[in-house]
């Protein structure tokens, strides 16, 4: 049986947590029957209690695991040490989501179709046709649109959703990445991610998805996070170049 891991890292999402675990358990049994599914959460020992939350869970259900980091620690490291432990079990493919229902449970198995149709790796897009976000004032939109079309252009790729974090991974894709020498933490760990499999010759896929504002608590979002997007992502270029140029991937837009 295909064995699929979803990772999501959490930091005080203690209202979240049980709903959106439920919510991924019903969307994967009904809409992937055949795919033995493990969801992991990755918990930067929240003060709101969601790590506890998470270890009742854990125990109450035999598809859901804990890993607890002593401090908050960046979503990379949260990702990464999510990602090892996921490969180290067995996985075929491995999610990343966010904690607070911004990506919406129902979505993963339309990205496990795309990849078992042959992607390497598949993005949730919000800016391919039939994609879009909902609740988001128009600053928020035009920062997130203008971005995504900065790292597009810096980085020469036509990929449309370099910032997004709603992933499927095929596990050689992850391994050929590398992603434990990712330099990148935040929104620029996720646009690093992306190029790195980019300038493997990967196939990446883009599957249009619903971004949605969170259910409760807080955005993790931060000026420092942009900014460190922002130089990081010519560095990302600049240190590719250096490097003998893999084959282009392959980058396909699916309908949703």
């Amino acid at each position: 049986m295909t064995q699929a891991w979803v990772v999501i890292p959490t930091y005080d999402e203690a209202e979240n947590l049980r709903p959106l675990v439920t919510a991924v358990r019903v969307a994967l049994a009904t809409g992937a029957p055949d795919v033995s599914c493990t969801i992991l959460v990755v918990d930067d020992d929240s003060p709101d209690g969601t790590g506890r939350i998470a270890d009742r869970l854990a125990a109450a259900h035999a598809d859901v695991e804990v890993l607890h980091r002593p401090e908050k620690a960046g979503l990379a490291g949260a990702y990464i040490e999510g990602f090892r432990h996921a490969l180290a079990a067995g996985a075929d493919y491995v999610f990343e989501m966010d904690g607070d229902f911004s990506h919406d449970p129902a979505d993963l198995p339309r990205l496990l179709d795309a990849g078992r149709d042959g992607a390497d790796v598949v993005l949730g897009s919000r800016y391919v046709r039939g994609g879009g976000v909902d609740g988001w004032a128009w600053n928020r939109q035009l920062l997130s649109r203008a971005g995504g079309l900065y790292a597009r252009i810096v980085l020469g790729t036509s990929i449309r959703d370099l910032t997004g974090g709603f992933k499927c991974f095929r596990a050689d894709a992850l391994r050929a990445i590398d992603v434990g020498a990712v330099v990148s933490d935040g929104f620029a760990f996720q646009v690093e991610a992306t190029y790195r499999a980019a300038r493997n010759g990967l196939r990446i896929f883009e599957v249009p998805i619903t971004f949605g504002a969170r259910r409760a608590g807080r955005s993790k979002m931060s000026a420092a996070i942009a900014i460190e997007a922002l130089w990081r992502i010519p560095g990302l270029r600049l240190g590719a170049g250096r490097r003998a140029a893999p084959p282009s991937p392959a980058v396909s837009a699916l309908p949703g």
